[in-house]
């Protein structure tokens, strides 16, 4: 049948209007048996932007500048490296990105020696790590950071910090191992997640209660998708905040630590008058 050439050449989907609520790919339309040019482009784009998060490098000098302007620190963080030497082995090998190299570790122990504070334990620990997207920290870490420090220097305790760290070539687990050479009481890890087709921008917040060499994953409590069009840093930093002080509280996290932030009220014993932790699974 010929082509009627006042019809449009794209046949529009009716689910497009579901584009204002997400940003997953639905309702496309279709060019005959094909996607529309304008979707199949949008489609490589997004592609090759998550390629770049993967690859691209972390700018380890204006971050580290950025965060010393932003957080107002008496010294730059202190730059460490995993035992990957490069992002090919970084990529085939995740076990070494769990690890610091030799000379991180040195450089790490000496640093605290000649601060004297090898053996002043902190409440806090944070480690930025580049992770699968370099991209989602350079864009990330200072707004979440200046949130939570606001929300840490007005509240009534008196939290002590370990010096900042950036770690290049890193995975979630390095942490553990930096929260432990720190003598930190809590570790947050601020890592770049594995870009998806919409999100090459999205950090994650890893953090462990008593950190040390070689812990599992269910003594961290997670944080995902922190980015402008996902969860704002703002509130990022409220319901961390509120899982730090119930980890210190209590001298756990994990799975048996559970992130009740967005719960209106608490949980309560009308009999006794009590109230259960609401962030404390049963």
């Amino acid at each position: 049948m010929a082509h009627d050439p006042s019809s449009p050449i794209v046949v529009e989907n009716p689910w497009e209007r579901l584009n204002a609520f997400t940003d997953a790919r639905i309702g496309l339309g279709r060019a005959g048996v094909s996607l529309p040019t304008s979707k199949l482009l949008a489609f490589q784009l997004a592609h090759a932007q998550a390629q770049d998060a993967v690859h691209c490098p972390l700018d380890v000098e204006a971050l580290s500048t950025e965060l010393t302007q932003a957080l107002d620190l008496s010294e730059a963080p202190l730059r460490l490296h995993s035992h990957a030497q490069d992002r090919a082995m970084y990529l085939q090998r995740p076990d070494y990105g769990r690890r610091l190299n030799d000379e991180s570790r040195e450089y790490l122990r000496e640093h605290l020696q000649q601060a004297s504070t090898s053996q002043q334990r902190f409440d806090l620990a944070v480690v930025v790590v580049d992770g699968l997207s370099a991209f989602a920290v350079q864009q990330n870490s200072a707004p979440f950071l200046s949130a939570l420090y606001q929300m840490l220097s007005s509240d009534a305790a008196d939290w002590t910090l370990a010096p900042l760290t950036i770690v290049e070539q890193g995975r979630v687990a390095i942490g553990d191992e930096i929260g432990e050479l720190l003598n930190a009481d809590a570790v947050l890890v601020m890592i770049g997640e594995r870009p998806g087709l919409s999100s090459p921008d999205s950090l994650g917040l890893y953090m462990t209660w008593a950190p040390e060499t070689g812990l599992k994953d269910d003594r961290r409590n997670c944080i995902s998708n922190v980015r402008p069009a996902g969860l704002q840093v703002e509130e990022a930093a409220r319901r961390f905040f509120l899982l730090l002080k119930e980890a210190h509280q209590l001298k756990l996290s994990g799975v048996k630590l559970k992130d009740r932030s967005e719960d209106d009220v608490l949980e309560g014993d009308s009999a006794s008058g009590s109230t259960r932790n609401f962030l404390v699974a049963e």
